[in-house]
């Protein structure tokens, strides 16, 4: 708040606050003539008036809200905004802050939380012999806090709270197999993704289908943990970071016949090449211009299989996240395509997004062949214990 606005809002509070206590107490000293019936004089309708004194109980009223009024300007910052914070201070973050109803609000945040990952930690983590994570919990909300509170944190902190973060996958793992855990992970799912992602997580166009196994980022859960820690942000300058490149537009770079070109080689390697006629000619140009070392080739690779390292989808199967037919392919090369996955971790906490990751995890045909996998090495591993016995 500026000074201004600040100085605006204490004089009118003091004038109105003065000019009350004024009036009252000018109403208790004032003593008008009086005839010898103890009235005024003063007759309206046939109604004598009287000088009654004024209630007690009305008077202890309002002479208590005007010193409630002069005590709330001590302990909150009412009178001069600006500079005076008040003497009502609230626990955020583990320290003694001003109060204010920000800081109150994230008070009582925490409070919650605090309910929620006792419980998580007894009832969840205990069930899914995950106990464990604790640890690596507490450590990761120490690096975290650390970032937030350092104006210049160390360089490789963010690195380091990434690697902690996959340090949870084994655990979100095991959640993912626990319906307890799972209960839990898919309420936070339907008041958190389902508005992008639908209720059954099948996705739509520009929003991805997270029941199955393609996933451009990784669908192990320390992939899944890290794109909820962290979010995946198209909008990245290619300049300084061209391995985090979004889909850019193309068509100052190829211009319309290249566009068309490419369009045609990539219909030619995708999943859904059946559907049309290609013209052969536009493939092999297509091709050549896909493949130069600055173009297409650089994010999806040699044989369009795409890389987990920059997010780029693969252009072979008939799985498209904005559609695959030849005009949305020419629209997606002229115009790019700049999708934005949020970070939770700032509204959901640590232990929330492990929930959700392993119900995530679980939705995908990736927990069905770990599961599977599993299933076969237990069943392996008994079937030579029983043979050397």
């Amino acid at each position: 708040m500026t000074f201004f606005w600040s100085s605006w809002i204490t004089i009118l509070s003091i004038m109105c606050w003065a000019g009350i206590l004024g009036v009252l107490l000018f109403v208790l000293k004032y003593k008008p003539d009086l005839e010898e019936d103890g009235t005024t004089g003063h007759t309206y309708d046939g109604i004598r008036e009287y000088d009654k004194p004024l209630p007690k109980w009305w008077l202890v009223i309002f002479f208590g809200s005007i010193i409630w009024g002069a005590a709330y300007w001590i302990f909150f910052p009412a009178i001069q905004p600006a500079n005076w914070k008040g003497i009502a201070t609230v626990e955020v973050d583990g320290e003694t802050v001003p109060w204010t109803s920000k800081n109150e609000l994230y008070s009582e945040l925490e409070e919650n939380n605090k309910v929620f990952t006792d419980n998580f930690e007894k009832n969840i983590l205990a069930r899914a012999n995950a106990s464990d994570a604790t640890q690596t919990l507490a450590q990761l909300a120490d690096m975290q806090k650390t970032l937030r509170r350092s104006e210049e944190p160390p360089a490789d902190l963010k690195t380091q709270i990434d690697e902690k973060v996959t340090e949870l996958a084994p655990y979100v793992e095991k959640l993912s197999s626990d319906p307890n855990a799972l209960k839990v992970g898919s309420r936070l799912f339907l008041q958190n993704c389902a508005v992008c992602h639908g209720s059954n997580a099948k996705g739509a166009t520009g929003y991805p289908n997270l029941t199955d196994n393609e996933w451009i980022h990784g669908g192990k859960p320390e992939n899944i943990l890290l794109t909820l820690h962290n979010g995946r942000n198209a909008d990245i300058d290619y300049s300084k970071n061209p391995e985090a490149l979004p889909m850019p537009a193309w068509r100052e770079d190829l211009g319309e016949d290249g566009i068309r070109a490419v369009t045609e080689y990539v219909l030619s390697i995708s999943g859904n090449q059946n559907d049309y006629d290609l013209d052969q000619t536009m493939v092999a140009q297509g091709e050549v211009l896909f493949k130069e070392p600055t173009n297409c080739v650089l994010c999806h690779g040699e044989d369009g299989k795409g890389m987990l390292s920059t997010g780029a989808p693969n252009l072979t199967d008939d799985i498209w996240l904005w559609g695959g037919t030849r005009e949305i392919i020419r629209d997606t090369l002229r115009y790019g395509r700049a999708g934005v996955m949020p970070e939770w971790q700032t509204k959901l906490g640590n232990e929330r997004i492990m929930l959700l990751a392993a119900y995530v995890y679980s939705l995908s045909d990736n927990a069905s062949t770990a599961t599977n996998a599993n299933m076969t090495a237990t069943a392996a591993s008994t079937s030579e214990t029983t043979v050397t016995n």
